[in-house]
């Protein structure tokens, strides 16, 4: 069931130094999080992942919503000045609704097609997606507005979010999955892939080792924090303190089920030792 919505005067009161928050079902999003801390460093930043639901991919829109919702709350709770749903299913899903009940701005995540396209040399374009993400009606429709002439080949990938949730992004299991799925998408003559999931990027390598240095890559991260950063600037958001400070800006992490594992994975990704602590929602 959805949560009760915000109807607070918030976003008139907060102030430019309050953190963004960004959130993901579990580690994925912290390709978005490297980038925005990389080109925003003064930005202070809340980073959720809600593990104890994940993945997204395999729930229903029901299910997807509340804990959109859910988590959205927490963080404007702590007093977030803007929100990235840093999931492409969350953010094909949810984001719609969860922009008309919230005050403060909402960036979403989706597929990087329209470059794609203009990209692609054959008009053949791949992209790699969840389950969720690959039949949803919102995702889709967006296929069809930015796909111009190209022909798209959408490449369901269940259970590669799972193995990386797990630590097993270098397993022999997840090189044969992800070669099964590539597989397709070479069969299709794609010179063109769009990583439809953030938990992707964290593998291009391996994409790249399969299908060749001629194939395109085309993920989110950079357009997402440019986006991020048109919005602050408009609603005069940004953290202005100065850019030759040498102090960096203090970030947190929270897991709604937190491990040992988990947090090792997490710094791995950010390449950074963080404090992880657990979101009760």
């Amino acid at each position: 069931m959805p949560t009760t919505p915000i109807t607070s005067q918030q976003n008139n009161l907060i102030s430019n130094t309050a953190p963004i928050g960004i959130f993901d079902s579990g580690v994925g999003g912290l390709s978005i999080f490297n980038c925005v801390a990389e080109l925003l460093p003064n930005e202070q930043l809340i980073y959720v992942a809600d593990t104890m639901h994940a993945p997204y991919g395999d729930k229903s829109d029901d299910e997807i919503i509340e804990r959109v919702n859910t988590v959205a709350d927490a963080l404007i709770t702590r007093g977030c000045k803007m929100i990235v749903v840093a999931c492409n299913t969350a953010t094909v899903t949810a984001i719609t609704q969860l922009r008309e009940r919230v005050t403060i701005p909402i960036i979403g995540v989706e597929p990087a097609i329209k470059p794609a396209a203009l990209t692609s040399h054959n008009k053949s374009i791949a992209i790699l997606a969840t389950q969720a993400t690959s039949t949803n009606q919102r995702f889709l429709t967006l296929v069809d507005k930015h796909k111009q002439d190209a022909d798209v080949h959408i490449q369901p990938c269940p259970g590669l979010v799972e193995l990386i949730e797990n630590h097993k992004i270098n397993s022999t299991k997840f090189d044969d999955l992800l070669k099964t799925y590539l597989a397709n998408v070479l069969s299709k003559n794609s010179d063109t892939i769009v990583l439809g999931c953030t938990h992707y990027p964290f593998f291009a390598d391996k994409i790249k080792t399969i299908v060749g240095e001629n194939v395109v890559l085309m993920e989110t991260a950079k357009p997402v924090t440019a986006q991020l950063k048109r919005r602050l600037e408009q609603l005069s958001l940004t953290n202005n303190v100065s850019l030759n400070s040498t102090l960096p800006a203090k970030h947190q992490f929270y897991s709604t089920a937190p491990t040992k594992q988990l947090k090792h994975l997490m710094s791995y990704f950010i390449q950074t030792d963080i404090e992880l602590q657990k979101l009760s929602v």
